[in-house]
C-alpha cells in the first residue's frame, strides 16, 4: 500500500525495489510528471539564454546603416555564446529525451539525481552571459566549462544508477555499459581540460577544445560496434 506522499505523485506505485518506490512508464502520472518537468526546465533554460542579449542603443544617427553595424559587431561574443549554449542544451535535451524513452521505470533516487542534473541545466544561462560579456577572461570560460562538466557528469551518474538498479527497459551487457560510460565521461574530461587551456593559452582555444567531444565519441561508438556487432548494442548512453 502506498503512503500519502507516493499517492500524490500519481497512481499507486507499481514496484518496490530496495526499500524505495519505483514508478513504471505507462502505468500512471508519476513517470510522466518527471519527464514533463524535465522538458519544462530545459525549455525555460533555453529561452532564458537570449535574455542576456540586449539590442544595442544607438548614440548617433539612427537611420544610417553604418550606425547599427558596429554595435551589432560588438554583440558578436554574446550571440556566439547564446548559440553555443543553445546548441549544447539542445544536444543534452535530445540525449535525455532518448534516455527517458528506454527507461522502464524511475525510482526516488533517480528523481533526486535528475533534480541535481536540472539544477545545473537551469544555471547554464548565467555562465553563458558571463562568456558573452567577458569572452577573453579565463574565469568566465572556467565557470562555463565547470557547469557543462557538471551536466555531463550528472548524465553519467544517472546512467550508472539506471543500469545498476535495473531501471532500463532492456538490460545491457557489462561491456556495453563500460563503453557507454566512456562515451558519457569523455565530455567531462574535455571540459575540465579546457580550463587550464583558457588560463595558460587563450579562451578561444579552450572553447575549441570542446569540439573534440564529437569525434572521440564517434570513435568509441565505432569501436564498440566493431567488437560487438549489432547483436548487443545495448541502450544508447548519454553522449555529447
Amino acid at each position: 500500500m502506498a503512503d500519502e506522499g507516493d499517492q500524490d505523485l500519481g497512481r499507486p506505485i507499481s514496484r518496490r525495489r530496495r526499500g524505495t518506490w519505483s514508478y513504471t512508464q505507462g502505468e500512471g502520472a508519476a513517470f510522466d510528471r518527471v519527464a514533463y518537468f524535465t522538458d519544462a526546465v530545459f525549455a525555460i533554460a533555453m529561452t532564458l539564454l537570449i535574455v542576456s542579449v540586449e539590442a544595442p542603443e544607438l548614440t548617433g544617427p539612427q537611420d544610417a546603416p553604418s550606425s547599427l553595424l558596429e554595435p551589432l559587431e560588438d554583440l558578436g561574443p554574446q550571440l556566439f555564446s547564446f548559440f553555443l549554449a543553445f546548441l549544447l542544451l539542445g544536444k543534452y535535451w535530445m540525449t535525455h529525451h532518448a534516455f527517458f524513452a528506454v527507461l522502464a521505470r524511475v525510482d526516488r533516487h533517480f528523481i533526486g539525481l535528475n533534480l541535481v542534473y536540472l539544477a545545473f541545466v537551469a544555471f547554464l544561462p548565467f555562465p553563458t552571459e558571463l562568456v558573452g560579456k567577458y569572452e577573453r577572461n579565463p574565469i568566465s570560460v572556467a565557470i562555463f566549462a565547470l557547469t557543462l562538466a557538471a551536466i555531463s557528469g550528472m548524465e553519467s551518474v544517472i546512467f550508472r544508477h539506471a543500469h545498476r538498479r535495473g531501471l532500463l527497459a532492456r538490460p545491457m551487457s557489462e561491456s556495453s555499459y563500460r563503453y557507454g560510460m566512456i562515451q558519457s565521461t569523455t565530455p567531462v574530461a574535455l571540459f575540465l581540460v579546457s580550463i587550464p587551456v583558457a588560463f595558460l593559452w587563450n579562451t578561444t582555444a579552450a572553447l575549441l577544445t570542446w569540439a573534440l567531444a564529437a569525434p572521440i565519441g564517434l570513435a568509441v561508438d565505432r569501436r564498440q560496434r566493431g567488437q560487438q556487432g549489432h547483436a548487443d548494442e545495448g541502450i544508447a548512453p548519454p553522449e555529447e
